[in-house]
């Protein structure tokens, strides 16, 4: 049977699972809500950062990124922060979305699959 692992599991969800060497997080909101973009990417990217390694792998080794904002219109100052924290070599497949997230202070939210190291 194949390992399977829960990280921070609460009531409603997990932080993270782990199946067959691959890692999937839940989707990372920022927790200081009264940052722009920049500040509340930032603080997803590091989120995202620690629960992968906790789960044995890092961002070289993210398999697919959706990214979730709430007005396209910051896609270029997200993109900032992105391009400045991505794996130079190692930049994942992805799809950014306008969509309406479940609390209207939320700016971003990030949702991340990858391999364990």
């Amino acid at each position: 049977m194949a390992e399977f692992q829960r990280f921070h599991v609460g009531p409603r969800l997990s932080e993270t699972a782990v199946h067959n060497g691959t890692v999937y997080l839940a989707g990372q909101v920022a927790d200081d809500t009264s940052q722009d973009i920049r500040g509340q990417t930032a603080q997803v990217l590091a989120m995202v950062d620690r629960l992968l390694r906790e789960a044995g792998s890092d961002k070289s080794r993210i398999l697919m990124t959706q990214i979730f904002l709430t007005d396209i219109q910051d896609i270029g100052a997200m993109n900032e922060v992105w391009d400045a924290w991505v794996a130079e070599g190692h930049t994942p497949p992805r799809a950014t979305v306008e969509a309406k997230l479940a609390n209207p202070a939320y700016k971003i939210e990030i949702v991340v699959t990858a391999a364990q190291a």
